[in-house]
């Protein structure tokens, strides 16, 4: 089944493995994708106010919002940096994801509306440190924010996470492996 499908390489460096990752889940996908790499995006990643003022998007942040209105799935290629998100990326979530776009609070209401409800998500991180000792002992915080505080929040079920790494010492044989894996994930 066809279904629109937002690709985002989510690594601010230009030149990356996620970049690499993404790209083969493009080429192999049989579904209708468009692509967004962070490193070619223009804004100021603070938002700088809070919601106290609104603080107009910049022409790459409106297309990033139509991109995700168009979406029916999502696929993030995400560096895990320092345990966490990057803050470029962060910063897309915090100029975009806003009250009214991503989620609505009602009066007398705890849990707000998820306005970005019906969409699915894959997450893959990349990592240098191995994938186990992130998963089970940093706990996965990425993951976690992810699936419960920021796509979660908005109505976005994330279904599935994957794990490459660790990148830095990994061998050319081993990421054609997780090259492939990123194409099997596009197929499936």
């Amino acid at each position: 089944m066809k279904r629109n499908i937002l690709v985002i390489d989510a690594n601010p460096k230009s030149s990356s493995f996620c970049d690499a990752l993404a790209k083969a889940y493009v080429a192999a996908s049989h579904s209708e994708v468009q692509y967004l790499s962070l490193s070619t995006m223009q804004f100021n990643p603070d938002l700088s106010n809070g919601y106290d003022s609104e603080q107009p998007l910049e022409p790459g942040l409106v297309e990033f919002q139509a991109k995700l209105q168009w979406a029916e799935h999502i696929v993030l290629f995400i560096p895990v940096w320092w345990g966490g998100l990057p803050a470029k990326f962060k910063g897309l979530i915090d100029r975009t994801f806003l009250p009214g776009f991503a989620f609505k609070y009602q009066p007398n209401k705890t849990i707000p509306d998820k306005l970005l409800k019906g969409r699915t998500a894959e997450v893959v991180l990349t990592l240098d440190t191995p994938a186990w000792y992130y998963r089970f002992v940093q706990g996965a915080p990425v993951t976690k924010q992810l699936k419960h505080t920021i796509l979660g929040f908005s109505g976005i079920k994330v279904i599935s996470t994957a794990y490459f790494g660790p990148i830095i010492s990994s061998t050319p044989e081993l990421r054609v492996e997780w090259l492939n894996q990123a194409a099997k994930l596009a197929r499936k």
